[in-house]
């Protein structure tokens, strides 16, 4: 089936709304609890790391009732329309932590955290297993991950442009902080909104409700989706370790935070231009090709973001630009993987899970945030960075270079290693998918036989 252009705008809206509460996140809130709410580094990854890992057990929740879900409004829709708000207010308590001493302060920002997390899970899982809904085509699949892409692309960027300029201040960072996420809780649920009305699920299924048996079986013995959960672990633990440091690479090894948005400009640009053409690299060399020579241009910007010297800032913004390039191809490929997977679960076992497969792969997603998060923090942490000070010391300036560059090449390396044995290409699936549409044509046959008189 053929996507209309309203289908992917309101697609791409749908994870602009998600990067409102996501992005601020994952791009400022080590940021924020460090300097501005004055909670040291090393606990700061530690409440990254319990909270993701919470994060995707609720991943795992909110698939099972996500597959439980039926409603006039389909399975996924609902939980944008009536998930939002909360959603986003949540944003805004995160990112607001009182003066309450560090015990206090770390309490709050366990809980608030934890719920934001929540809240997220309710909302971004029916979202993601809205593509494997929409259409089976794996080209199309392609353009709603371009799609989407491009949609937490624009907040990324625009993230940059209103955050990055507030970083020298602590003092009005947390003004501009709640500011921001305030005015984002309008323009959230609006987008929120554009998708609801624009998302339609039309893959049919022949079990409504599916059991909690049948999905766990479902999960057991899809390959595929196993061996791209730990590929995508890996990557996006490397991924998030880079976004968690880059603010910090930008003000104190490059000596100026406004470098960090000409990096995120380079970044976003490249994923705005490159996205559209993920589709073509699909048709020409396949997912599993691309996803390996995107992976590739990472690392050798990841090792030259750690060696870069801080006297020529723009040879080190160059390189984050070539782990833009990267990204932006291995992230649109892995929503697109991600869909392929439910095909595969439901030629395998006769059960269609779009929202315990989504589930998983996004709880992988929560791993890879508490890690790279985490590993962002100790690696600074244990280097000596000290929150507030004006100057680091030589050994927390490597710190924050490793973060940025050794970590994620090592863990792009391990990634490349495990899709390199990735067995769902395009031809086989396109088998598979010829498959299970011959198997639901031959029991609606047969049905209708069976209901005919006499027989």
């Amino acid at each position: 089936m053929k996507l209309r252009i309203s289908q992917l705008f309101g697609y791409a809206a749908g994870d602009a709304g998600n990067n409102l509460a996501f992005s601020m996140a994952s791009m400022f809130l080590l940021l924020y609890y460090t300097d501005v709410a004055g909670i040291p580094a090393a606990a700061a990854g530690t409440i990254f790391l319990v909270v993701r890992i919470w994060d995707g057990i609720g991943d795992l929740i909110a698939g099972r009732l996500v597959d439980k879900t039926s409603s006039r409004w389909g399975k996924f829709r609902p939980w944008l329309l009536f998930g939002s708000v909360p959603l986003l207010l949540l944003s805004v308590a995160t990112f607001h932590v009182p003066d309450w001493g560090l015990t206090g302060k770390l309490i709050y920002a366990y809980v608030t955290y934890a719920a934001l997390a929540m809240a997220y899970s309710l909302v971004n899982i029916p979202y993601g297993s809205l593509a494997a809904a929409m259409t089976q085509d794996s080209i199309e699949r392609s353009k709603l991950a371009t799609a989407r892409t491009m949609g937490a692309a624009a907040i990324m960027l625009l993230l940059a442009f209103v955050i990055s300029p507030q970083v020298k201040n602590a003092e009005n960072l947390q003004y501009s902080l709640t500011m921001t996420t305030l005015v984002f809780v309008v323009v959230g649920v609006a987008l929120y909104l554009f998708t609801f009305a624009t998302a339609r699920e039309t893959v049919h299924r022949d079990i409504e409700h599916v059991s909690l048996k049948q999905s766990l079986i479902t999960l057991k013995r899809n390959r595929p989706l196993i061996l791209l959960c730990a590929s995508s672990l890996f990557f996006l633990t490397a991924m998030f370790s880079l976004q968690k440091i880059g603010i910090y690479y930008a003000r104190d090894v490059l000596g100026n935070a406004n470098y960090y948005i000409a990096i995120t400009v380079a970044q976003i640009g490249l994923m705005f231009g490159l996205a559209p053409f993920v589709p073509k690299i699909v048709r020409r060399f396949g997912k599993k090709n691309g996803y390996i020579g995107g992976a590739l241009v990472m690392i050798v910007g990841s090792l030259g973001v750690l060696f870069a010297p801080a006297s020529m800032p723009y040879v080190a913004i160059g390189f984050f630009v070539l782990i833009g390039a990267g990204l932006a191809v291995v992230n649109v490929l892995l929503w697109s993987f991600e869909a392929d997977t439910v095909e595969y679960g439901e030629w395998k076992t006769g059960a269609r899970t779009e929202g315990a497969t989504y589930a998983v792969f996004s709880f992988v997603r929560k791993l890879g945030q508490a890690f790279g998060g985490s590993a962002a923090a100790y690696t600074i942490g244990l280097a000596g960075y000290v929150g507030g000070a004006q100057v680091q010391s030589a050994s927390a300036l490597w710190g924050i270079r490793a973060a940025a560059g050794l970590v994620p090449a090592v863990l792009a390396g391990i990634a490349i290693a495990i899709m390199v044995v990735y067995p769902l290409t395009e031809k086989r699936f396109r088998e598979i998918t010829a498959e299970v549409v011959q198997r639901r044509a031959e029991r609606d046959a047969e049905d209708s036989q069976a209901s005919m008189p006499g027989a």
